[in-house]
């Protein structure tokens, strides 16, 4: 059972052509294939297939919806800005940003909006969940 799993991200979109835009001009991201009927947009991201349609629910979820890790959060937060992101503030027990990222033990984080409203996060993990990452990718692809 379950041998043959693939797993996927899918995020909401509340305006198709507005998040196309927002993929293309803020993550340098192209879909690899559109499905014209439904109007979903499928993108590569890190080896993980993310799928992006039309709903009006879109932005409504007030969690983090989408994760990318990154070796470099200060260069790829620094990119994001030049590209207009907007990174979220906060000031919880537990979670303090300074400067638009959190310490978060060995987990660097940084959280934004995408054109939807959905909430992407952007992590630096210790090397060693990197490598962890790596090596499940490698034996997925095996």
């Amino acid at each position: 059972m379950f041998e043959n799993l693939m797993a996927t991200a899918v995020l909401p979109a509340a305006d198709i052509d507005r998040a196309k835009g927002w993929w293309h001009d803020v993550l340098g991201r192209d879909p690899i294939s559109f499905d014209v009927e439904s109007g979903t947009l499928f993108y590569d991201v890190g080896g993980t297939m993310v799928m992006v349609y039309r709903t009006d629910f879109a932005g409504t979820a007030k969690n983090t919806a989408f994760n990318l890790a990154t070796d470099d959060i200060d260069r790829d937060v620094t990119a994001l800005r030049t590209h207009g992101v907007v990174f979220h503030d906060y000031d919880f027990p537990g979670l303090k940003t300074v400067d638009g990222i959190a310490q978060l033990g060995t987990l660097r984080g940084a959280w934004f909006d995408d054109s939807e409203g959905n909430i992407i996060a952007l992590s630096q993990p210790a090397p060693e969940m990197i490598e962890m990452a790596k090596r499940v990718r490698a034996g997925a692809a095996a």
